[in-house]
């Protein structure tokens, strides 16, 4: 799909490309169709659904459907190039046996209710800085802040901390809220990478010490 991305690539190559992809959604396919089977023959009609349903099972649908779509219905321009997007889901599938992916998706399962916590807030928070710089560059910028809507961008930018300087505060009282903005967004961005920092280290000595009983 890197390879594909280049015009002068895709002109010389683009045979081999297709084929490659053919090939590769043979085998997805095929894995695809066994699990489906395995879970079936191993949990009857719930193991299918489980599987089907699961997350894992919806990146297999999703890395060959696409394929399937373009050969068999024809679909516009737009949507094709949408559709192509899940063909990065694929890379997924490379961690499927990870034990550190394991851990790491236990980890985040451990903490989910305060990172929901944090999402619900960090929307609050970006929702008020969105409204609030409106009001204060509104006048000042009737272009760059037309809406709230239109100042989420900013706002969003501004918390965490990226402040690319496509748009900015230019009046007084814009300058001084976005500074108040910009400490805040250090916190923001700080509390889910704490809880899930900590949630990895404990899962991992977990692991370790169920790794140590097992050897004795």
């Amino acid at each position: 799909m890197v390879l594909e991305s280049h015009l002068s690539l895709r002109v010389a190559y683009g045979t081999y490309f297709h084929a490659f992809e053919f090939i590769s959604i043979l085998i997805f396919s095929g894995e695809y169709i066994y699990r489906v089977y395995h879970a079936f023959v191993t949990e009857g009609k719930r193991g299918v659904a489980n599987y089907v349903f699961s997350l894992f099972g919806l990146i297999d649908l999703i890395s060959i459907l696409p394929f399937y779509l373009n050969q068999f219905m024809k679909l516009d321009g737009r949507f094709l190039r949408i559709l192509r997007l899940f063909r990065l889901t694929r890379i997924f599938k490379l961690g499927r046996n990870s034990n550190s992916l394991r851990v790491f998706t236990k980890s985040l399962a451990g903490v989910k209710a305060e990172l929901i916590f944090t999402l619900f807030l960090s929307v609050l928070t970006i929702l008020f800085s969105a409204s609030a710089i409106y009001y204060l560059e509104n006048e000042a910028q009737p272009e760059k802040f037309s809406s709230i809507t239109e100042s989420i961008w900013w706002a969003t930018v501004s918390l965490a901390t990226v402040g690319y300087g496509d748009v900015y505060p230019v009046t007084v009282g814009g300058k001084l809220f976005a500074t108040l903005i910009s400490l805040v967004g250090i916190g923001v961005v700080a509390i889910p990478t704490g809880v899930i920092s900590a949630s990895f280290v404990e899962e991992i000595r977990i692991e370790k010490e169920n790794r140590n009983k097992e050897n004795n």
